[in-house]
Order: structure tokens, then C-alpha cells, then sequence
């Protein structure tokens, strides 16, 4: 299931996680945000067990900010609590698995 990040949990789920960690910045009025919602919850299950999924909503915290997020959807992917890669907007979902696999 993907995590709902916020504030609170942020450093827990993402920066300490022991594996690479996907995170949504999204917006509840974000059109392309909807359409990229399907492919992340596949992209989930096949993943499971090796990347952590979470979404974290830019209108109800602070890190938006911190990641300097400019657009939604953002993906960024971390590893070790580092930032690795980052998408801006939709992209396939054969891209975005290659984007993973590269961090396994």
C-alpha cells in the first residue's frame, strides 16, 4: 500500500527506509497527478517488498519547499536518504520501472 507522507513521518519513512524509497508530491487538484495515480498503485504491487511507495501531499506540509518541488507531479527517489533521481509530470510506466530497477 502506498504510505501517506507528511511532516511527522517523512524522515522515518523515506530518509532512514533500507530501501529505495519512491515519493508522489502531488496535489489534490492536480489533473496529471490523478492520471499518474494508477500506474504508481501497479508499479506498487510489483515492487512490493523492494521500494517503499509514498505520497506526500505538497498543500498539507513543508518539504515541498525543502525539495524545491517548482510542479505536480514530482517523483523523487531516494536512496540511503539520499535524492537519486526525480521525474517532473507523467511519464510511462515502463519508463518508471527502468528509473527503479536502476536503484536495486
Amino acid at each position: 500500500m502506498i504510505q501517506v507522507l507528511n511532516d511527522a513521518n517523512f524522515d522515518e519513512v523515506v530518509m532512514k527506509a533500507k530501501q529505495p524509497v519512491l515519493v508522489d508530491f502531488f496535489a489534490t487538484w492536480c489533473g496529471p497527478c490523478k492520471m499518474l495515480a494508477p500506474t504508481l498503485e501497479q508499479l506498487e504491487r510489483e515492487y512490493e517488498g523492494k521500494v517503499i511507495f509514498g505520497k506526500y501531499d505538497i498543500d498539507q506540509g513543508s518539504k515541498a519547499m525543502e525539495f524545491m518541488i517548482q510542479a505536480v507531479p514530482t517523483l523523487k527517489i531516494f536512496k540511503g536518504g539520499e535524492e537519486v533521481d526525480e521525474v517532473v509530470g507523467v511519464m510511462p510506466k515502463a519508463a518508471l520501472a527502468a528509473k527503479l530497477d536502476a536503484q536495486l
